[in-house]
């Protein structure tokens, strides 16, 4: 690496040792790898994809045979009755607003299980003047978290009863609490269902594809949803989300999609269907690799003083590692690093700014071949207590090392990091 990047000689003596403290992890994660590679060849395989596939529609899209198949192999993998994966979805938000305003109706209550939702869900709930839920007669309620920040097992059969949804969001977003693994998932829903077997079990399941062999949909979620440019679009699909699970509720997602009575009969899919479909079959690999930079991560500035989340040595359930900086110059030195050692725009000096949907303001590192992926090796946080950055990504393991050690040798250069 000294061949390419000015890296400090001791920063790269601790390099060695967390990538030999991380031999463990690294194993646990190729072996789930290759689990999901497979998973995923044979649901390729059992659809028969082929070339005529990614050619693609104009106009009001009817019967596109690759965006019909292209929904079975994603219902394979997953383990569900049916999905919806199209590049018409905007971010994870509009994916999961979709799915909200697709299933519930006026009257209807939905509980989050898991505190408070991500940052940008918060004026598709409470907003006002922008036809939020709240103004179309939807009431919303949550569970709060624990001090340790789990879930209050005790409390979830009141807080479901008489909810029309349940809902738990898989990753941290911008909080320092656990992300949830598959058997947290499991325990849940399971107790929902025996509290109020109606209601609805969703997921936010950003940032968790292929972190482990098993997906929500296989423990008793109802629907999942999430974005391509995270996870499953491995850095290839240009934009797009998904929702999956049981066929009634995706049904009602895609009139919510496209108009009522319309349906997913509709809508073109252009020149998409191919980065899609090749993001799916890279999927597992690209976050194998985002796995692998987040658990070296978490090791190398755990052996610099600085608190992480996981740590290393712990299970994992998504791709994003936080890491407590103590301060905001420290947390935008480090973004400097990340953005320095970024395949595209490595030039640019990233600063905070009024990101819409959030209440502080965001600094965001991220120089990726598709604008926003944050499974391209990124970092983001608000400049608020603690002042933690969250990162996440890696489209390859080597090259998001780098930029890990890029960051890591900016806070030296700025004197906020000791050795």
């Amino acid at each position: 690496m000294s061949e390419f990047f000015k890296i400090d000689s001791r920063l790269l003596d601790l390099a060695e040792k967390a990538e030999a403290d991380c031999a463990a992890p690294f194993a646990r994660i190729s072996e789930i790898e290759t689990y999901n590679s497979e998973k995923v060849l044979r649901a390729f395989i059992d659809n028969r994809v082929s070339e005529s596939l990614f050619s693609g529609s104009s106009g009001y899209g009817y019967d596109d045979r690759g965006r019909e198949i292209l929904d079975q192999v994603w219902s394979q993998v997953f383990g569900a009755e049916d999905s919806m994966v199209r590049h018409n979805f905007m971010s994870g938000t509009h994916a999961i607003s979709t799915v909200l305003f697709g299933i519930l109706r006026p009257g209807d209550v939905m509980v989050s299980l898991t505190g408070t939702p991500y940052d940008t869900l918060q004026g598709v709930i409470h907003g006002r003047g922008v036809g939020s839920l709240e103004e179309f007669g939807v009431t919303y309620k949550e569970l709060p978290l624990l001090p340790d920040g789990s879930v209050d097992y005790d409390e979830i059969p009141a807080a479901v009863k008489g909810a029309k949804m349940a809902y738990i969001q898989r990753s941290r977003g911008y909080s320092t609490r656990p992300s949830l693994t598959i058997e947290v998932i499991k325990k849940i829903f399971s107790i929902v269902r025996k509290a109020n077997p109606d209601a609805v079990c969703v997921t936010d399941n950003c940032y968790g594809e292929f972190v482990d062999k098993l997906e929500p949909t296989e423990v008793g979620a109802d629907i999942i949803v999430g974005s391509l440019i995270k996870n499953p679009g491995a850095g290839i699909a240009h934009t797009g989300g998904y929702i999956t699970g049981k066929h009634e509720f995706v049904e009602l997602c895609a009139h919510r999609l496209s108009a009522p009575g319309v349906g997913r009969e509709v809508g073109c899919t252009l020149n998409e269907l191919r980065p899609m479909y090749q993001g799916l079959f890279f999927s597992p690999g690209v976050t194998a690799s985002a796995v692998k930079t987040a658990v070296f991560a978490s090791r190398l500035f755990e052996l610099c003083g600085f608190e992480t989340s996981p740590r290393y040595d712990e299970p994992r359930t998504d791709i994003i590692e936080t890491i407590s900086l103590g301060n905001p110059e420290a947390l935008c030195a480090f973004c400097r690093g990340i953005q320095s050692g970024s395949p595209i725009d490595s030039f640019v000096t990233p600063e905070p700014w009024d990101m819409p949907g959030y209440d502080s303001q965001v600094i965001m590192a991220a120089g990726a071949f598709n604008l926003g992926a944050s499974v391209e090796l990124s970092a983001d946080a608000p400049l608020r207590e603690p002042y933690a950055v969250w990162m996440q990504g890696g489209l390859t393991y080597p090259t998001a090392k780098a930029g890990v050690l890029l960051a890591a040798q900016s806070m030296l250069d700025s004197g906020k990091l000791s050795l």
